[in-house]
């Protein structure tokens, strides 16, 4: 897995007061668990871009006043009118210790039913796994060359040595699904009693009309 750095600096002290003064200055508190203790800290606000607004998941190296830690964020914190960041959650990744993370799902090939006039339904854009850091993968790869009509891949289905999937076995993660075609049934001899009707519609408005005159010509007399 791809590793990104990020450099931050220990937090004088903790409280919403001191919070809110990092964010006008422009930095995000932050705190780092999983180790011997909680750090909480500060890190510059536009350092997050390369990190959390992208669709790949990398590793986060994270110094600290000199001090390298490896981590994956946890848990991200937005303001709920403005969108804008809060605080970040990161958890430190020990080489003995698996990690839960959710890794992102990617597709090769072409499916057959899809040329045959199906649908690609993709059900779910990542996937939860847990592994040692060294055996996380940067995505999770689903060949779909030989998905016909009808056929989908479950969790269940994936194998990769030394990941274990948390999600559930059966849950689809891609299928090809028949594309939905409207076709208007028409009952034998419908036609026929339309036109029918519609002949009879006439014949009685035409009688109506000869009425309307006759009347017209008593009245004249």
């Amino acid at each position: 897995m791809k590793t990104v750095s990020l450099s931050g600096s220990l937090r004088g002290s903790v409280g919403k007061k001191d919070a809110k003064l990092q964010r006008r200055a422009g930095k995000i508190p932050c705190v780092l668990y999983g180790g011997t203790e909680q750090i909480h800290f500060v890190a510059d606000e536009k350092s997050f871009s390369k990190i959390l607004f992208t669709p790949e998941v990398n590793l986060i190296k994270v110094t600290i006043d000199g001090k390298e830690y490896n981590t994956i964020y946890q848990e991200i914190q937005f303001h709920p009118v403005t969108d804008k960041l809060l605080h970040v959650d990161f958890l430190q990744v020990l080489p003995d210790k698996p990690v839960v993370i959710a890794i992102p799902v990617k597709y090769e090939g072409v499916s057959p039913g899809v040329l045959r006039g199906g649908r690609l339904e993709k059900k779910m854009r990542k996937v939860k796994i847990k592994a040692l850091a060294p055996d996380l993968p940067d995505f999770i790869m689903v060949n779909i060359s030989s998905m016909e009509i009808g056929d989908s891949v479950t969790i269940g289905s994936l194998k990769i040595d030394n990941v274990t999937f948390l999600d559930a076995a059966n849950n689809v993660i891609v299928g090809v699904r028949t594309a939905r075609v409207v076709v208007e049934e028409v009952v034998p001899g419908a036609e026929v009693a339309v036109e029918g009707a519609e002949g009879a519609e006439g014949a009685e408005k035409k009688e109506e009309g000869k009425k309307e005159e006759g009347k017209k010509e008593v009245k004249g007399k």
